[in-house]
């Protein structure tokens, strides 16, 4: 029962001050992509406690559980996870983090609907704003569709037959360079499969919403993905370039005036486009792509090495 409550430790430890650490670094503004997959490594370590824990309390719980998890296992190895002693708080402990499992799931399916259904909603006012011309083939995809629109705006509609969709008044303020980095900066979120990412922190942070971790993931991967986007963008057509464009795009919608609105988070685009800070060495990128692969390994140590010590 020991190495279950470590992993819970070290999962509160990891929940708790891994992401003050990443949300108070300046370096994440710099290299956006790698702090993705620093935060997708820091939750994944944090379920991963979560579920070896439940499966080793389980275990020394249940004896249908233990016949499964150590199928097959030296009787040393089973009694360094198991103890009669322990037997009531391991089968609490399993069955809370088999309920926190279960609405997890839950939870993602339910994100996972709701995604679906606004993306047929949008894509039926989609029809409905560009009906098809007399002759024009019912089951054609259009991977573009411009819209009739008097506010200037471009997005990407994931699903099957992606598409992305972009408003007549964008195509009359976006002149040459500024629209293809536009364009790319929507196709950028399209090769990344960013909406996957925004699907699963959402479900987190909407199950869990007092757990911090899952939150500051939501909040962050919102940020962060828009940052590797405009990077994406800025990479084929500049800087400047991008950012005279988010310019032309937002300066109606107030978000550049003493009270800005909710998406108030294009001025700092903007301000880190243009006052650009080198990215970091390669050799530094490296080892901090190595550092956060190996915190998953974490748990997997905790969880291991007493029953490998066992064969000895």
């Amino acid at each position: 029962m020991t190495v279950p409550l470590a992993l819970m430790v070290l999962a509160l430890l990891a929940a708790g001050l891994a992401p003050r650490v990443l949300t108070r670094s300046s370096w994440p503004d710099r290299e956006p992509v790698l702090a993705l997959w620093a935060w997708q490594c820091l939750v994944g370590a944090v379920l991963l406690c979560c579920g070896l824990a439940m499966a080793l309390s389980g275990a020394a719980a249940f004896a249908v559980v233990r016949s499964h998890v150590f199928a097959g296992a030296p009787d040393g190895v089973v009694r360094v996870y198991t103890s009669s002693a322990y037997a009531p708080w391991a089968g609490a402990l399993c069955l809370l983090l088999a309920c926190g499992g279960a609405w997890t799931g839950a939870m993602l399916l339910r994100e996972i609907r709701d995604a679906r259904t606004r993306r047929r909603k949008r894509r039926a006012e989609l029809r409905e704003r560009v009906p098809r011309l007399p002759g024009e083939s019912a089951t054609s995809s259009e991977r573009l569709v411009v819209l009739e629109e008097e506010r200037p705006d471009a997005w990407w509609l994931p699903g099957s037959t992606p598409q992305l969709v972009i408003t007549s008044a964008a195509l009359r303020r976006l002149k040459g360079r500024q629209l293809d980095a536009v364009l790319e900066h929507e196709q950028g979120h399209a090769r990344a499969r960013h909406d996957w990412l925004l699907h699963c922190s959402s479900a987190l942070a909407t199950g869990f919403s007092r757990v911090p971790v899952f939150a500051s993931f939501r909040d962050q991967v919102h940020r962060l993905v828009e940052l590797a986007a405009d990077d994406a963008a800025s990479r084929r057509y500049g800087r400047l370039t991008i950012a005279l464009a988010l310019v032309e795009l937002n300066e109606g919608r107030g978000v550049f005036g003493p009270c800005p609105t909710p998406v108030a988070m294009v001025p700092q685009r903007v301000h880190r486009l243009l006052t650009a800070a080198p990215r970091l060495p390669v050799s530094r990128r490296v080892r901090m792509t190595a550092v956060a692969s190996l915190v998953p390994v974490v748990p997997l140590l905790v969880a291991f090495v007493p029953g490998l010590s066992a064969l000895r």
